[in-house]
This record gives structure tokens, sequence and C-alpha cells, in this order.
């Protein structure tokens, strides 16, 4: 077989999503891509989709993270993990909504105790991260102490929710302790913790309200005893790094992007995507990262290009290397296309394109295919479609404008979509909710965009626009407040 096709092939593998055991981490993959492969649900099929009357279980707390997926090695039956602004994290049954376990942390923050916000209480807000073969589950909690609120990491036990020996790790006093800056009172952490290639990291921005002297900031923690290894942080105040999947991997490289800057008269990485590599140094190489050449109009207009992450996506050429490319759109309505290799600098993307008339800043998800790269997104309004829709964009490896719509259609409110396929490219289906809308589940047909499911006629409570899906090979797993809905397929 040619080298190439094999690597073409390798690659898809790693984007087209996963039927294994465990959904560790946000979106399925450190890729980020929202990709699952569940071989009974055909585009056929998703017309049967209900909600599971009977999972109702007890859980406490507003919720933003997505819930995860843990089965142990050898066991019969997995549990949904569930985290909450109150600082309560919850193992369920998955099939029953039954509680295996509950543990609860330190009291999270209330908004009068920060410096500004709009999550009352704050606890548990960036989806957590499973190592499936330690068997530990890591997040950030925003907790009060005698000291004031703290971003603290924990490492609790997936048998019993116990905290492992030597944890948590105090972000704060950790950062002061290296010489950096860095205030649990204004500093927010809204986005999803990474585990790849034995580096767990963290990012951090601010809160709604951009009070306070925060930057954008990544951390990298040992875990085998906590311990900060390495941190990079905005050279400009602000920048922060708060889209949901917060920070994505392609095996080599790290990818976050940052939002507005203040005070910065010449590009202090802000409105930026940006390379980083285990370690966490500082490069003003333009491979590293790119900026908008209307950067700083982006940060005097608060028009964030750091609406969603970037996201690693490979592009098959047939005869030849995949095409390798980073995606991201931002609060100004663009999608950007950079050079992964060589991300450009300032000014230098591929293509932006003019994807929404309004911000984007839910999470896309990657429909990948051997011959097709698509990827989907939640919008206010573009050139194809008015009002609040689900769109699609085909992604070529090359040509004058690679990007270009596929479809777009209405969709009732503002939740980050997933794509399952029965063998990761067969019966593509975007499935997203219609959170702060109708509060109902939509499917669309990949690659027509064709209703497939309409609801079913079940409106869910306490959804918030950063809200996806978790998908298993036998249920959707959806979170509101103090609530987790099933549908089963």
């Amino acid at each position: 077989m040619n080298k190439y096709l094999l690597t073409a092939l390798a690659l898809l593998g790693t984007l087209t999503g996963a039927s294994a055991d465990n959904v560790s981490t946000y979106h399925n993959s450190i890729y980020r891509t929202g990709a699952y492969k569940i071989p009974s649900l055909t585009l056929a099929a998703s017309q049967g989709v209900h909600l599971d009357t009977a999972f109702k279980p007890k859980v406490t707390g507003n919720i933003y993270a997505q819930p995860l997926f843990y089965r142990p090695q050898g066991a019969s039956k997995g549990m949904v993990i569930v985290a909450t602004e109150s600082n309560s994290v919850y193992a369920l049954e998955a099939d029953s909504g039954r509680k295996v376990w509950k543990v609860q942390l330190p009291a999270s923050v209330p908004v009068s105790e920060l410096d500004c916000g709009n999550i009352n209480p704050e606890g548990i807000t960036g989806t957590p991260v499973i190592d499936p073969v330690a068997g530990v589950l890591y997040l950030d909690a925003l907790i009060k102490t005698g000291k004031g609120p703290r971003q603290m990491i924990y490492a609790l036990s997936l048998n019993d929710g116990s905290i492992v020996a030597n944890w948590p790790l105090d972000v704060e006093a950790a950062m002061t302790a290296a010489g950096m800056t860095f205030l649990s009172t204004t500093q927010g952490e809204r986005s999803a913790l990474l585990l790849s290639g034995g580096n767990l990291l963290a990012v951090y921005g601010g809160r709604y309200g951009d009070c306070g002297n925060y930057r954008g900031t990544v951390i990298q923690i040992q875990t085998q005893t906590p311990k900060l290894l390495a941190s990079w942080q905005t050279r400009a105040q602000a920048g922060g790094i708060w889209a949901q999947g917060g920070i994505a991997g392609d095996g080599d490289s790290f990818f976050v992007t940052t939002g507005n800057t203040m005070g910065a008269s010449t590009w202090m990485d802000g409105e930026a995507i940006i390379r980083l590599r285990p370690g966490l140094a500082h490069s003003t190489d333009k491979k590293d990262y790119f900026t908008p050449s209307n950067w700083q109009s982006l940060d005097d207009s608060d028009e964030d290009l750091g609406g969603t992450e970037a996201l690693p996506i490979q592009i098959a050429v047939p005869g030849s290397k995949a095409a390798l490319r980073v995606i991201a759109f931002g609060k100004d309505g663009n999608a950007y296309l950079a050079n992964r290799p060589n991300l450009g600098g300032i000014g230098g993307a591929i293509q932006v394109l003019q994807a929404s008339t309004g911000a984007i800043r839910t999470a896309p998800a990657v429909y990948q295919t051997s011959t097709a790269t698509m990827v989907a997104y939640t919008n206010s309004g573009n050139s194809k479609c008015s009002g609040n829709n689900e769109a699609m964009l085909n992604v070529a490896a090359s040509g004058t404008s690679p990007m270009s719509f596929a479809w777009c259609t209405a969709l009732s409110g503002a939740g980050s979509p997933i794509v399952t396929t029965t063998d990761g490219a067969s019966n593509g289906i975007v499935w997203v909710v219609g959170a702060e809308g109708d509060n109902q589940l939509h499917g669309y047909n990949a690659l027509t965009g064709a209703v497939v499911f309409s609801g079913g006629g079940v409106s869910m409570n306490g959804l918030h626009h950063f809200q996806t899906i978790l998908a298993t090979e036998k249920r959707f797993y959806v979170a509101g407040d103090n609530n987790v809905y099933a549908f089963t397929f």
C-alpha cells in the first residue's frame, strides 16, 4: 500500500472518534474533534432516539462541564462522571443513573466574593479529564479558603471519589512560588483540562466583565506527585483562554486561542492561535503563532479570536502527505484557517472566512472521511442562513478559498455540536442541543444538513450555551442544572 495512503489512514483513525470503553476528555479526543463511532446509530436509526424516562439521577449544582464516561477494565457497566459548580462530583451508573459515589469538595465561591463574573456560584466549570489507566479524574475547582478564593487542581480516585494522596495543587501558590502573577479572584477557568504524553495541562482566562489583572495562562503539571513543571502567560494583560475545549493537542504540540489584551500597542500574544510544546517555552517565531492583522481593532472591540478552541485538523491528499491545518472561530464571526507547521505570524492565515454575522463561542466539531474534512459549528446567522443556525464548512487542502459553506439549517439555541458515525465515516450525523433556545436535542445529516431528529418533544431544563453532548455506544447524555438527561437508541 502507498506510504502516503497509510499515513492518511492513520491520521483518519485519530480524528474520526472511537467506540472505546471510555470518553476521557472533552469532545472525545486531544484533537477536540467531537467525533464518536456508534455502530448502531445509522441515519435511519436516529429517528428512534428517545429520552430514557427512568434515568433520573439526583445531582446538585449548575453544570457547565461535559460529562465523561468511564468503564473500569473488565467491568460490565460504565459510569457517567458529572462535576458541578457546587463542587460536587458524581459517578452515576450509566444505565440506571444510580449514584455509585459522590464527593463534595470544599465550598464553591459566590460571585459576590470575586472581582466580576456571571457564574454563581463558581466551582467546577471546565470539563475534567480522566486517566483511564490509573483510574484517576483530574479537575480544577474554585474553592473558598481562609485566604480567599483559590483555583485548586484535584485528583480523585474513580473507585470511590476519594482525593488521591498529596493532592490538591494550589495553583496560585504554585505560580507565586515560581515568580508568576496569578490571582484566583481574577483568573477564571472555563476550559477543559488535557492529558497528553504524561502532561496534565490546564488553561485560564478572566471572567465576564474583564476585571482585574489577569492573563491568558497555561500550566503544565506533574501528576505522580503534584508539581508545577512549567507555565506560559500572555505578555500583555488579559488575553484570556476561555473556550470550552481550552487546549488541544496533536501528539507533538499544544494549541490554544487567546482573547483581547489590554493596553498593548504592539502585539503581545492576544487575539491569536498559539502553538506550545511540553515545557511551555515562549516563542515569538511566526511559525508558532497566528494573529489577524487587525488584532488591535479586535482588542478594542472585545471581539476575541479565542471564541473557540483551535482544532488541529488533517486533510487527506491523494498520492501525497496529508495537509496539516488548524481552524478556530472568533467572536468577530470569522473562521480562521492556518497552516499547522507554520502558523504564519501577523496576518499569516491561509484564509479568513466570515462564517457568522455574530459571535461564535461554542466549540465546533469535525466530520472526517478519507475524502473530505468538514467542520460543524453553531452561529447566529451567515450568508447562507439567517438567525441562529447550525452550519457546516468544507475545508480543502489547497485552493485560493479552501473553506466554503457546505450547508446550514435553523437551530433555536446555542449548544456545541458533536458528530457520530457508524464506522468513522458512514452515517455521519451532527448532534447539538438547542441550549438557551428550545432546549431540545437535534440531529442533522452531516453531508446535507437534512433534519434526521427534531427533539422528540423533549425540552430539557437548565442548559447553558456551553453545553455539549456525551455519546456512548448506547446513549447520549446531556447535563443541565441539577440534572442529567439520557437518550437511548
